[in-house]
């Protein structure tokens, strides 16, 4: 949208595809959208009225509650929050998106573009090895003199074109999130609050069977978005279900104030999300196509900092300008090498890609490290050090400063076992009652919407057996172990006296998140336009 708008500008003839049957009905988000001061574009800078008309509740109020059983300790996060932030909104995908579809149409329809939905961009078109256009299910190919690759985490694109793989799990995240009903004055008392205002609250510690990751809450204006993310190697080594890891956030005993034993669940989705810290392309483009968003790895979670789709709006805008000033020139990389050279100067790739995290994990993810940090944590020396009144200070300024979270390991002990402590250590103890029963994983598969495409899978197993594709089983998050009607199950077959555990697919009830792509041995590719899974809240 925002390199749609930026080309229309520059009175560039634009034309947008989307695979959905309207934009937002394939995105998912947390979602907070921020607007960052330092930033060169913001979504209102290009969308007037984008604020009041498509966004949910801004956030005036951000927490993160360090778990541990029943006893939370909770730090404010304001200071961190609003370093270098403008605005921030909660938002939800569909209603956004379906807003900014709208305003994309009418810009490009200007210059002799618009925008077409219900078609999927199915490859690159390359002449002498040379990309000069793409190719699509429902259309002829489409000749341009820029490709703007925004087509997600699982950009097929990028991957043709050899920017991005899907190789190492522990390169991305996937997060699973629930929008739960809750009437807009109930959300002011509850979360106190006023009508004009919002909440984020975090959470992390021991109530995610010591899986990497955490969970998180936004306030909508008539609803919640609660969810959790995490390290997908850390799922698949777990073998835990995603579903269940947000159940356990949902009927923590901390939720129970705000629920009031009132649950009714609206939607159950998913997403995979790139580490930027690993895989934000430093040079996203070949030819004539550039990859902006969680196509070019562009997603920013580093401790309690999470942004996304800001540094998406400035990447879609700053490749539109690249082009706009490249234009007419023969070299296919110029708008590519502009593009590149302005994320850089934009300061967009130091906050992707933070130095001093470049630093901190050669020593903070090493193994032997990691083992002796948490024996010490686990000892009466760190409960000394944890639980004194100087630590809670110092702990409370840590998390607050923009510099140490981005340089925060990914490992056990930021995530898990650190947040116990301190909860355990200054933690108040949790004496609600949380009776909420959140929707099964059968119920929630039913309450989606689909269009299953009969006779043309989207996703194939090369590989049937467990070694090579059971992690599937346990990592999708509409299948489960001991669950017969997700995507994936496991079955034990006998052959000649021997038994043989074999993987099987349904992609009947596929969220299209992407995961199994990842861990099982698959050819994956998106349905194609107007086919798969309709979000209706995203």
């Amino acid at each position: 949208a925002a390199a749609a708008a930026r080309l229309a500008d520059h009175d560039i003839e634009t034309l947008v595809l989307e695979r959905g049957t309207e934009a937002g009905s394939k995105n998912v988000s947390g979602g907070l959208l921020y607007a960052e001061d330092s930033a060169p574009y913001t979504l209102d800078d290009l969308f007037d009225g984008f604020r009041e008309e498509a966004a949910e509740r801004p956030v005036t109020d951000y927490y993160i509650h360090n778990v541990a059983g029943n006893s939370v300790k909770t730090y404010d996060l304001a200071d961190l929050h609003e370093h270098d932030t403008d605005w921030c909104d909660a938002v939800l995908r569909r209603e956004m998106d379906s807003w900014l579809e709208q305003r994309v149409h009418e810009k490009t329809s200007e210059t002799g573009g618009g925008v077409l939905t219900n078609v999927r961009v199915n490859g690159l078109l390359e002449e002498n090895g040379e990309i000069v256009g793409v190719t699509c299910d429902e259309l002829d190919p489409i000749r341009a003199d820029l490709i703007v690759a925004a087509d997600g985490v699982n950009s097929e694109l990028a991957r043709e074109a050899g920017l991005m793989d899907w190789e190492e799990p522990d390169e991305w995240f996937q997060g699973v999130k629930a929008v739960v009903d809750m009437d807009p004055d109930a959300i002011d008392d509850r979360f106190d609050i006023g009508p004009d205002e919002g909440a984020a609250h975090l959470f992390s510690g021991d109530l995610f069977e010591d899986v990497r990751g955490g969970g998180f809450l936004y306030t909508n204006e008539d609803s919640l978005s609660i969810g959790t993310v995490f390290h997908l190697d850390s799922l698949v080594e777990r073998e835990a279900e995603p579903h269940e890891l947000l159940d356990a956030l949902l009927t923590h005993p901390l939720l129970a104030g705000w629920f009031k034993n009132e649950y009714h669940e609206r939607e159950y989705a998913a997403k995979l999300v790139p580490d930027s810290k690993k895989v934000a392309h430093r040079e996203p483009y070949r030819d004539r196509l550039v990859l902006v968003g969680d196509a070019a790895g562009q997603m920013q979670a580093q401790g309690p900092i999470i942004k996304g789709m800001n540094h998406a709006v400035t990447a879609g805008a700053l490749a539109a300008e690249a082009f706009a000033v490249t234009r007419g020139n023969s070299d296919p990389d110029a708008a590519g090498r502009r593009y590149t050279k302005m994320l850089e100067d934009s300061g967009t790739m130091d906050k992707l890609r933070p130095r001093q995290y470049e630093l901190s994990r050669t020593v903070g993810e090493n193994d032997t490290v990691t083992a002796a940090v948490e024996r010490v944590l686990d000892s009466p020396i760190g409960s000394l050090a944890v639980g004194n009144p100087v630590a809670d200070r110092l702990l409370q300024r840590a998390y607050n400063s923009p510099f140490l979270v981005s340089m925060l390991p990914d490992t056990k002990t930021g995530y898990v076992s650190l947040p116990t402590l301190i909860a355990e250590e200054h933690g108040k103890t949790i004496h609600w009652e949380n009776e909420i029963d959140p929707p099964t994983l059968e119920e929630r598969i039913g309450d989606l919407t689909y269009d299953t495409d009969v006779g043309n899978p989207h996703i194939e197993l090369n590989d049937e057996s467990d070694a090579a594709s059971g992690a599937a089983v346990s990592a999708c998050p509409v299948s489960a172990a001991d669950f017969g009607g997700g995507c994936y199950r496991s079955e034990t077959v006998k052959t000649n006296g021997s038994e043989e555990t074999l993987i099987s697919l349904d992609t009947q009830p596929c969220v299209e998140c992407g995961t199994c792509a990842i861990v099982a041995d698959t050819e994956w590719e998106h349905p194609r336009g107007g086919k798969g899974v309709d979000y209706r809240e995203g």
